[in-house]
């Protein structure tokens, strides 16, 4: 699993929503101005495109709800913002509404004492059971997402794919002879890109596989918090990655300069053809929209896949939620609760589309895809109608070890076996769960 900051450097680099929030300017939320309008204050990020999409936010909210004005208060992203919030929320002087992330990160908000419940309200029905899991607790749901989810999985080059007659794998062993069809077809085509220059991106065929690992064992992340003995990377399902990632690189799949190529030029490679197959998270496809606009709908995506295609499943990347502090009360929690439904409406829908190009499906069905997106996200979106994801770990456990970018590198590259880095990460691991005082470890 990745680290803190590994976790934010593949965000970024999907082009997704920063994952730390930063603290209020000021605290405790607003009241009645004198205009007798209700105030409250809503805290997002300070970088260009969370301040861009809340002032849209807050513009259209503001129109169809003129008895209420609201408040934007930001602050710089990273570890200083999730420490700063924890601060505001434990001395109670927390904004009425704020961003933060879904999964592991906010449960070290202790959100039962620190939240609102927002499970009863109307817009709850609409999400995903996967979305639902990682802004819950046993005793409530607490977000309303905003952003799109991405996934992590195959991008692939169709025209080849057409070309030489293949169809999208739903097994591992599919897969390799897919890979190894390609490689003998000639023409120079690489059937696995491999971009170690950009070294995050070694970590796609262990994190792209965890809702393969979920399919097996639904309870995997919980039994691996708590230190189940089965539950390791040394042991089979999630061993899988590791053992995956070597065979691809010991049957000569991957491009000549894989420990030099950049993430950038691997998508240039799949773009044009000159690479086929990609372990990537989707929201990369940015690159090829800045950069190559015309190649966008040749690539498509499919999940890694499984050793059985029953257990093949889509691995995604949950977006960031809106959140209301529980010191918001009386009618500024009335006010807070309109403006999450708000962005979770068909208005605050349009916002989110045009502020913030998707990378993914959205978590909720009251938000669709504009027709320009991608085309790629119909085929994650296929994944959605067939029950077929599973959230990446770090949503699921606080379970960070901060050297996994390093092993995959090394099992990628032939330099350590895959049982060896399995190990190795599981002693990583091990390590962050002692700093973080976790019981059994």
């Amino acid at each position: 699993m990745m680290s803190s900051s590994s976790r934010r450097l593949i965000t970024i680099a999907a082009g997704a929503v920063v994952l730390a929030v930063p603290l209020a300017a000021c605290s405790g939320g607003g009241g009645s101005s004198s205009s007798g309008k209700t105030e409250i204050t809503y805290l997002t990020q300070s970088d260009d495109l969370n301040t861009t999409q809340a002032k849209a936010l807050i513009e259209a909210f503001e129109k169809a709800n003129p008895d209420i004005s609201v408040k934007l208060d930001t602050q710089p992203g990273g570890t200083e913002g999730d420490n700063l919030m924890k601060t505001k929320l434990s001395t109670g002087s927390m904004d009425d509404v704020f961003h933060y992330n879904s999964g592991s990160l906010l449960q070290a908000l202790n959100p039962d004492q620190t939240l609102v419940d927002l499970s009863k309200e109307d817009w709850v029905k609409d999400l995903t059971d996967d979305f639902k899991q990682v802004v819950s607790t046993d005793k409530g749901l607490y977000g309303a997402p905003w952003g799109t989810s991405f996934a992590g999985a195959v991008l692939y080059n169709k025209p080849v794919y057409e070309k030489l007659g293949l169809t999208v794998p739903t097994t591992w062993d599919e897969f390799i002879s897919n890979s190894e069809k390609i490689k003998s077809a000639g023409g120079g085509i690489t059937p696995i890109l491999q971009s170690y220059g950009d070294t995050w991106t070694s970590q796609l065929f262990v994190l792209g596989d965890f809702a393969n690992v979920t399919a097996q064992n639904p309870d995997w992340a919980t039994e691996y918090t708590d230190n189940d003995p089965k539950a390791k990377y040394v042991e089979e399902p999630a061993y899988a990655g590791f053992a995956n990632q070597a065979e691809a690189f010991q049957k000569g799949l991957f491009n000549e300069d894989f420990a030099s190529m950049t993430n950038a030029q691997a998508m240039d490679a799949l773009a044009n053809g000159t690479g086929a197959q990609y372990p990537m998270l989707s929201g990369q496809i940015a690159v090829i929209q800045q950069n190559e606009p015309d190649k966008v709908n040749d690539i498509g995506v499919f999940a890694l896949p499984a050793a059985s295609a029953s257990d093949t499943s889509i691995t995604m990347w949950q977006p960031n939620a809106l959140y209301i502090a529980k010191t918001t009360e009386g009618d500024k929690l009335d006010a807070a609760k309109k403006f999450v439904a708000f962005a979770n409406s068909s208005e605050g829908c349009d916002v989110q589309n045009k502020t913030s190009p998707p990378s993914g499906p959205y978590v909720t069905t009251a938000c669709t895809v504009p027709s320009d997106a991608p085309a790629m996200i119909a085929d994650i979106q296929k994944y959605f109608d067939d029950k077929k994801t599973g959230s990446a770990l770090e949503f699921l456990s606080p379970i960070k070890g901060p050297n996994l970018e390093n092993i995959t590198v090394a099992v990628g590259s032939g330099i350590t076996q895959p049982k060896d880095g399995a190990q190795q990460y599981d002693e990583d691991v091990k390590k962050q769960a002692q700093q973080l005082g976790l019981k059994g470890w």
